[in-house]
């Protein structure tokens, strides 16, 4: 009844929908199995995309040729670049979405896609033979055959929800929990563990008073996440709003904790450590007497509201008595409650970097199964996953990104070499090349590899090396124009910068952190006409070429650093080491190393409790 297929992918999440994606738009033949064909893409928590590293990881997706970008951007009621009076490398789009268009708009991408098909069932069993997935079986006993398996299940896992004292199974609220696929991985010699995760109450924002709060409005320069010019940017925003918690409010939670999983040993795995629950925010940090509410709205048209910050498993009586007393809540009516959940994950350890198994040949793990949390890092994972399955099945290559190649490189690296005992959430900070990995250059670091394998188009590269180009004409320009102190000195007076005494070159003045390069071009009419020229090309090249040579130094620094660290990712270290036979190690790395497995001296260097002087070792064991 159903034909064998390239790649099955389980799940229809965050991962799942990218995964389909990448592998049919590559040419693999996909059948996408979820539960529900009426949740695909749910935002199971909050109504939003990006935000600070996860938004450029989202430009990543979208400079790669995934979906992301372009659904975020069609689905949005809000953008909003965070990190603006910092430097670049910290600049992060955030949008906030219209939770069921968001859902749309993913179906409908899925559906214009001519190699993915859908199928409605629990995927409950893997077929595997000789050490190689074959396929998989459904709760309804269809066995479908394919080459390749890629795993998104998400918190669905024996999810197991936690409202106060009651506990009920389930993937997500009004949803069944999956069974069957823990206990065939553990049967597999897979390592199993629980994670947590929790989501806020949702309420009638009719209910709400909004002139007790603060507004947040989106940005006045319209943005969007895709690089695509056919993925337009908003020309109307809905605003969110803030308010803050009280010393009653904390009260009247504390009241509860005695009823909490969280503090009454209902709850036993890790939670996220940087998306506490309100509950443990008062009891980590008591000495604060308010904590910061987003209230962000659900779509364009909903009533819904998201109350971001008040995560929590408390009774539902509990919840809504605490948000009575929030400023703007006092007539609050609550939709529906916030709860907690508990979900099995396989720790990414047992991963190679393409994120198959090593344990089991074309089986791929992706998304929150590998133990991270959040919609992008999801994504992202099925992304790669979807990618090296495809590959794999058409008798393709590896498609690895590495640290200094992007986000997504980073985030997989950290996940496969590292581990994780809590949910895994990605931050700038985690990244050592960001100046490289800002969000505005993803498109120029990432699309030419997506264009060789098949997953960007030819227009988006076609835009990149217009864009390259254009950036060098204008770096061209400003270093062959000349501009005279009667030009400027007025307006280096007014941003107070020092005044010249001789004609300059206009580059020479583009580093000064007073000044914007569209400054220094208004000053010279002849420039200002050709940069208009390279502008109507390309709509990102001034952007793209003051940060380029404001920061030239420092990115030339990081560049430097990847060569100089990056050859150590270049020796390769055989499969069939036996690390136990080099004496010279201390004990607890080979332990870590022939745990993980490492592919490179790079990798093995990364490891927790592997020293420089094991790397000496295994250097010189390699003839190094």
């Amino acid at each position: 009844m159903i034909k064998e297929y390239d790649v099955v992918v389980v799940g229809a999440g965050h991962a799942g929908c990218e995964a389909a994606n990448a592998a049919g738009k590559i040419g693999a033949s996909v059948l996408l199995i979820t539960m529900n064909m009426n949740t695909i893409a749910q935002m199971s928590c909050n109504p939003a995309m990006g935000g600070v590293a996860k938004g450029q990881i989202v430009r990543e997706i979208d400079a790669l040729g995934g979906g992301s970008g372009l659904v975020s951007d069609a689905s949005a009621i809000q953008f909003r670049m965070l990190n603006r009076s910092k430097g670049p490398a910290m600049w992060s789009p955030r949008t906030q979405n219209d939770r069921m268009r968001f859902a749309e708009e993913w179906r409908l991408l899925l559906e214009r896609n001519p190699n993915v098909d859908f199928w409605q069932d629990m995927a409950t069993e893997l077929v595997v033979k000789n050490g190689k997935v074959t396929g998989v079986r459904t709760s309804i006993g269809v066995e479908i055959k394919a080459k390749k398996v890629v795993l998104t299940n998400g918190t669905f896992l024996n999810g197991l929800i936690h409202l106060g004292e009651k506990q009920f199974g389930g993937g997500r609220a009004g949803e069944r929990a999956a069974t069957g696929m823990t206990e065939c991985l553990i049967d597999l010699g897979f390592e199993a563990g629980r994670m947590k995760t929790g989501t806020p109450p949702r309420v009638d924002g009719r209910s709400l008073d909004y002139s007790k709060m603060e507004v947040q409005p989106g940005d006045d320069i319209q943005g969007k996440f895709s690089f695509d010019p056919k993925s337009k940017a908003l020309l109307t925003q809905r605003p969110c709003h803030i308010t803050y918690t009280n010393p009653d409010t904390h009260e009247l939670l504390r009241s509860g904790f005695d009823r909490s999983p969280m503090f009454n040993g209902a709850i036993k795995s890790s939670g996220p450590r940087y998306c506490p629950s309100i509950e443990d925010k008062i009891n980590r940090f008591a000495e604060r007497d308010r904590h910061q509410i987003f209230v962000e709205p659900e779509g364009w048209n909903t009533v819904e509201i998201y109350v971001n910050g008040f995560s929590t498993s408390l009774p539902e009586e509990v919840q809504y008595q605490a948000m009575t007393t929030i400023p703007g809540f006092e007539n609050v009516k609550m939709f529906r409650p916030g709860y907690a959940i508990e979900y099995d994950y396989f720790p990414p350890t047992q991963l190679k970097h393409t994120l198959e198994t090593k344990l089991v040949e074309g089986l791929f793990f992706a998304g929150q199964i590998n133990g991270t949390t959040g919609y992008e890092e999801a994504a992202c994972q099925g992304l790669m996953a979807g990618i090296n399955a495809a590959n794999h099945a058409l008798g393709k290559g590896d498609f690895i990104l590495s640290r200094s190649d992007a986000y997504i490189g980073v985030l997989i690296d950290d996940l496969i070499t590292k581990g994780t005992k809590e949910p895994y959430r990605m931050f700038t900070s985690r990244a050592e090349y960001r100046i490289l990995l800002r969000q505005d250059n993803a498109d120029i670091r990432l699309t030419p590899l997506g264009h060789a394998i098949g997953l960007a188009s030819d227009e988006a590269l076609k835009r990149v090396n217009e864009k390259n180009s254009g950036t060098a004409k204008l770096k061209a320009l400003l270093n062959k124009t000349s501009v005279t102190p009667e030009e400027i000195n007025p307006l280096l007076e007014e941003k107070g910068s020092s005044i010249l005494k001789q004609q300059v070159k206009i580059d020479s003045l583009v580093a000064r952190p007073q000044l914007k390069l569209s400054e220094l071009i208004d000053v010279n009419t002849d420039l200002k006409e050709a940069v208009d020229v390279l502008l109507d090309v390309h709509e990102d090249i001034l952007e793209q070429t003051e940060i380029q040579m404001k920061y030239e130094g420092y990115i030339q620094r990081e560049e430097d650093t990847v060569k100089k660290l990056g050859r150590l990712d270049s020796v390769k270290i055989p499969d069939d080491v036996d690390f136990s036979k080099m004496g010279s190690l201390s004990s607890e790395a080979v332990e870590k190393l022939n745990d993980i497995r490492p592919s490179t001296i790079g990798q093995a260097s990364r490891i927790s409790g592997v020293s420089p002087s094991d790397i000496s070792v295994l250097l010189i064991y390699l003839g190094r």
